[in-house]
This record gives structure tokens, sequence and C-alpha cells, in this order.
């Protein structure tokens, strides 16, 4: 992968992130390492180690001290920092979003998540899909004619209403 396609910090948003953001993010710039190789060395999904990064997860004792290894951080600079302490989420950027593939993503569930949701009533019941029992996963597909095309996978536990 080229140093071109390597995520780094967006400074619009890091006044709103946690301390540990920006020296992960100088790591891994430094270090030329994508989230899918970090994740290969934690054991976890790409887009769980850049919710870490954002602030947006919480890393275990496990992942700090992979996290320091594979990135050249003293673990007890990362011991010391945010990274293992319950986050904020959603804090990280603007509501509306002003990104524009953030967005675009907020724009899917603007047009689409009644719709999702009728289809997951009608298939599961009254309830609510976790975001906290929950996966994720980016896979980029090129088709026969080679365009490019962005599967996003959410899975998460369905959790009925209960009554009472």
């Amino acid at each position: 992968m080229s140093s071109q396609n390597l995520a780094t910090l967006d400074a619009t948003l890091a006044e709103n992130l946690p301390d540990h953001s920006k020296l992960l993010f100088g790591a891994k710039t430094l270090n030329k390492i994508t989230f899918e190789q970090i994740a290969q060395e934690l054991g976890r999904s790409e887009v769980a180690v850049a919710a870490i990064f954002l602030g947006q997860a919480q890393a275990s004792a496990e992942d700090v001290d992979k996290l320091s290894k594979v990135l050249g951080v003293p673990k007890e600079r990362l011991e010391a920092s945010s990274i293992s302490a319950i986050p904020n989420r959603g804090q990280a950027g603007p509501m509306p979003p002003k990104e524009p593939l953030v967005y675009r993503l907020y724009e899917i569930v603007q047009n689409y998540g009644y719709a999702f949701k009728a289809v997951m009533n009608e298939k599961f019941g009254d309830g609510i899909m976790s975001a906290i029992a929950f996966s994720s996963k980016v896979e980029k597909e090129v088709d026969g004619d080679g365009t490019t095309w962005v599967n996003i996978t959410l899975r998460g536990k369905w959790l009925p209403y209960s009554r009472f």
C-alpha cells in the first residue's frame, strides 16, 4: 500500500479527539502502517482499530501492549493516555457531518434508515440492532467492468424489545 493511501489524522477533528489520537496517528504515519496491518497484529478488525485511534472504542491492556510493539510507542506512554478509558463516543466530528464521505454515510441512513428499520422489523419483530454487540468490516470489490465498489458490513445482535 502506498503512503498516499495511508489514513492520517484529520486536522479538523484533532481538537475534539482524546490525547492518544495524535500519538497513535503520528506513530502510524511514521511507520507507514495501515489499519489493516495493525488489526492483524491486534487480532481485531480494522474498523475497531480505527475506532481506538479516534477515541470511539476502549483499548484493552492486551491492545495497549500490542500497539506499543507494532507502533514503537513506549507502553508507559500509552498507559498514561486516555486509550483505556471509557470513551465519550460520538464526539469526533460535527453533526450533521461536514466531511463528504462521512456525510454520505449519514445520508444513507437519512434516506434508507426507515427502510432498513421496516425490513428488519418484518424479519425480526419489534426490536433494535445493537451497536454494542456489534462488528463491522469494509471490503473493496472490483467488478468485471473494472468498477470499484465499497462493501460495508454492519453486524449487530438483534435486541427484541421486552414486555414490562
